[in-house]
């Protein structure tokens, strides 16, 4: 049989490194976009935005103010009693992760990072309760007795203490970064798109600590990264 020469596809159902070959469980990205945004959304973000984040923070417990720089924030404020020591309490006595608190955690994932998305000014259509919208986030369903170790959350917070000292400054260059994009969104309605990835990345990479340290749904270390 004649070697072709060519690779083989992979068989159906495995998964594809996505670029930048981390391939890390959780997934985010957000769509460029690429049009003219609103100007008048953009000049009175910060007062618009001002309901939707008082929906969330009774959703998470009071956090959501912590929110602003990066997804992951807020899992050190007062949604932590929500998102993490339940989960964390079911995997060191029972080794589970229950599928209903999985979906809940997901949901609540997704739409609060429509809201941190909305706010820094990379979509002017106002965050969904429930629509994907431009804001794309993923993570799997983990299986707990094989790919979780049943005493390891109680020090992943601690382990990712370089991963906090790190975004501390991105954070801040991502602040930055919105302010920069504010002014030439109204001067010239559109994003750069420099700047919007720079910013989309610091915001990933929050959330792939938040999945590992807080939603505990993957025992991978996060990779020091802004790609995909």
């Amino acid at each position: 049989m004649e070697d072709s020469g060519q690779i083989p596809a992979p068989p159906p159902g495995d998964a594809v490194p996505p670029s930048g070959g981390h391939d890390y469980p959780l997934t985010f990205s957000v769509d460029y976009p690429d049009r003219n945004l609103d100007r008048l959304s953009t000049a009175f973000r910060i007062f618009w935005i001002i309901p939707i984040a008082i929906l969330a923070a009774t959703l998470e417990g009071g956090s959501f103010g912590a929110n602003a720089g990066g997804s992951g924030v807020r899992y050190a404020g007062g949604g932590i009693g929500i998102l993490f020591i339940p989960v964390l309490l079911m995997l060191l006595f029972r080794k589970k992760y229950p599928r209903w608190w999985y979906d809940w955690n997901l949901q609540l994932t997704r739409f609060s990072n429509r809201i941190a998305v909305y706010f820094a000014l990379m979509d002017d259509r106002y965050p969904s309760t429930d629509e994907e919208q431009a804001v794309h986030v993923n993570f799997p369903y983990p299986n707990a007795d094989n790919e979780l170790n049943r005493g390891l959350p109680l020090v992943k917070w601690l382990l990712a203490i370089p991963h906090y000292i790190v975004l501390f400054f991105l954070t801040i260059g991502a602040v930055l970064a919105a302010i920069g994009a504010w002014f030439a969104i109204l001067f010239t309605g559109r994003y750069p798109r420099s700047l919007f990835d720079f910013i989309e990345g610091v915001i990933r990479w929050h959330n792939r600590v938040a999945a590992y340290a807080f939603l505990l749904i993957t025992d991978r270390y996060p990779p020091f990264s802004l790609q995909r």
